[in-house]
């Protein structure tokens, strides 16, 4: 289990990542990108070019997590290159309701079950 504390931040590096890149090149990119120790304990996020697949890389304490999603249908809302961003963890909410979201591709509508 993931223990996320009010001090933890959220960063997303923006642009398109190569999901091919495992735990060293994750690492590598938080270190070298975005500039912050991916050993700190906070959340650095990645996102595909066609931004339907996400990728969390996080650091437990004895080790480092790579959480995955995949999107079936619609694609993440995500801030371009050189939009590099840090987040307060109080502040994901947001994030996650606006920016994370899936985007629709229009047409169907789905129905509830």
């Amino acid at each position: 289990m993931i223990g996320l504390g009010s001090a933890t931040r959220v960063y997303l590096a923006a642009g398109a990542t190569d999901m091919r890149k495992g735990f060293d090149g994750l690492y590598g990119m938080a270190r070298d990108r975005l500039g912050i120790d991916p050993l700190s304990g906070h959340l650095f996020v990645f996102c595909n070019g066609r931004r339907n697949r996400l990728k969390v890389l996080y650091w437990g304490g004895s080790g480092l997590w790579i959480c995955s999603k995949r999107l079936e249908k619609g694609r993440f809302s995500w801030p371009a290159q050189g939009d590099d961003q840090g987040r307060g963890w109080d502040r994901v909410k947001p994030i996650a309701q606006e920016g994370m979201v899936p985007e629709r591709n229009g047409g169907k509508k789905r129905r509830k079950s």
